[in-house]
């Protein structure tokens, strides 16, 4: 699996200062990501975006992106997504893919409530620290790479896979699913024991709902990653426009002041 770059390490590449490095990706000309304050730069596509333009790379001005635009806007997902709403959404569409789905922070921290849980999720969550492994594993995926849905393989031994929901080139939070079965399900006694030990719960409480998650063919996992980005976009779309009809309202009660 690729890595995600620094500034310093674009800087190396690009031979331009950082300054220049962070109009680039503010303004969409450099693939970028941004997780929590700073920039990271998928090394896959910025080897990509390389080869694009041969092995001189000149860099033209680009313009300042403007101060009321939605991508220079700070706030918390829960903030700036209407959670009523995009419950709704993600529980339609985690019935319709026949998966678990939930929207998490930056940080992993969930923002609604798991849509679909299998039992055997359901089971463990109540235990032991299975929370808080579940939130330092989804902070992590914040910043993995590739860009784009791909399965990987949770700390529970379930498939899961995510979607970026961003304003603008900042990330503001994920899609998840998960409760798939990998094609070895379910796990020997060895990987039961390890997952007994990691979590905090009795090796007996995993037995007893091994059976209990989603179990897809290939056309519908490969649905399902077509899916989870494209449920991120639509929560994208709702932060970008919330954010511009905020941005409207701010700049009408500033000019009411006058």
């Amino acid at each position: 699996m690729a890595e995600l770059l620094t500034t310093r390490q674009v800087q190396e590449l690009l031979q331009v200062d950082r300054t220049t490095i962070y109009r680039m990706a503010e303004s969409g000309r450099l693939p970028a990501v941004r997780v929590g304050k700073q920039w990271r730069f998928p090394q896959g596509e910025i080897e990509r975006w390389l080869q694009s333009r041969g092995a001189g790379v000149s860099v033209a001005p680009v313009r300042e992106t403007p101060a009321s635009s939605p991508t220079n806007r700070g706030g918390h997902l829960a903030e700036l997504l209407p959670i009523p709403c995009a419950q709704i959404i993600q529980d339609t569409c985690a019935e319709l893919l026949g998966v678990m789905m939930l929207v998490t922070d930056t940080m992993g921290k969930p923002v609604t409530r798991v849509s679909n849980p299998c039992g055997f999720y359901e089971a463990l969550i109540g235990h032991g620290a299975t929370l808080e492994h579940c939130m330092g594993e989804w902070q992590q995926m914040a910043g993995a790479v590739p860009i784009e849905p791909r399965f990987a393989t949770s700390s529970l031994g379930l498939l899961c896979a995510r979607g970026l929901i961003r304003a603008g080139n900042e990330l503001k939070g994920m899609v998840f699913v998960g409760g798939i079965a990998p094609e070895e399900w379910p796990p020997d006694e060895a990987r039961l024991a390890q997952i007994a030990r990691h979590f905090g719960v009795e090796i007996n409480l995993i037995r007893g709902h091994l059976h209990e998650v989603y179990r897809l063919d290939r056309a519908q996992m490969e649905r399902v990653l077509r899916y989870t980005q494209r449920v991120a976009d639509i929560f994208s779309s709702i932060v970008e426009e919330r954010s511009l009809v905020h941005g409207r309202l701010q700049a009408i009660a500033a000019l009411s002041t006058l």
